[in-house]
């Protein structure tokens, strides 16, 4: 995702946030999923991917060229934010398809926003994240790239249906597909942080030997909030091999004050 035209995604992105403010929430969805499918489209057809990032093309050349192919196939919402998006420079179809699919998200996360259930969205893809690392056999099962995807997805839907809120199983099977290029384990993580910044929050990966209270969630939160001047989401995993203490991971910020580091570097230090 590094590679994507901010200039060029910021104005599509533009364009979408002024359609969801108006649209309903059904149709705000809708719009979603038509711009993730035109990223498998993409995705397959290599040709018209390259055709649409080809430098030697003008943007309104890119933007006819998607519309010939798209038109009476999605809707028009679709087809004019998608073109907005072709019409800027790309450093090549990777990045391009790349900008889709993050396009298509974003418009599945502000519907999922409109219908005030992007809080619940974010922890269950979290709390899922949590079950599939705990398991070795489900965690290779859907890291697996050389098993077919329709498998991967089914096992998704057999572990989610009916159990979490729609968008949250639809998120699973983009990270189980590899959304941006990544591996299962990074897309969902990639994803959960989007729904973050939907909601204008930056997440905190917590790790801790006992559980939290309440009192103490708020105060941690509280601090990081402070520090990063915004509301930070919290994401607490227990872990009692830590021993005590808490690690904290914000971006690529990481606070360790676990009694486990403390241990190890006692170790190295009497090792020297």
């Amino acid at each position: 995702m590094d590679t994507i035209n901010r200039e060029s995604y910021g104005a599509a992105a533009d364009q979408l946030a002024a359609f969801a403010a108006s649209a309903d929430v059904q149709r705000i969805g809708a719009v979603g999923e038509e711009i993730l499918a035109v990223a498998g489209l993409l995705g397959r057809e290599r040709r018209l991917r390259r055709a649409l990032a080809d430098p030697g093309r003008s943007g309104d050349d890119h933007a006819a060229l998607l519309r010939s192919v798209l038109s009476g196939k999605v809707s028009a919402e679709a087809v004019d934010i998608l073109a907005t998006l072709v019409t800027g420079r790309w450093s090549g179809p990777g990045a391009l398809l790349d900008g889709v699919e993050l396009l298509g998200v974003t418009a599945v996360l502000s519907g999922v926003d409109r219908a005030g259930d992007l809080g619940d969205v974010e922890d269950e893809l979290f709390r899922f994240g949590q079950v599939v690392s705990g398991d070795t056999r489900l965690a290779t099962a859907l890291a697996d790239s050389t098993s077919p995807l329709p498998a991967r997805v089914q096992l998704i839907q057999d572990l989610l249906g009916g159990k979490v809120k729609p968008a949250t199983a639809r998120l699973a099977e983009l990270a189980a597909a590899g959304f941006g290029g990544r591996g299962f384990e990074s897309s969902l993580t990639r994803l959960i942080e989007l729904a973050a910044k939907q909601r204008d929050h930056s997440v905190a990966y917590v790790t801790t030997a006992v559980p939290l209270t309440e009192a103490d969630e708020q105060r941690l939160a509280g601090r990081l909030a402070e520090l990063y001047g915004r509301e930070v989401s919290l994401k607490i995993d227990v872990d009692p091999r830590i021993l005590g203490g808490v690690r904290v991971k914000v971006g690529s910020d990481l606070y360790d004050g676990t009694v486990s580091r403390r241990l190890a570097e006692a170790k190295t230090a009497l090792a020297n």
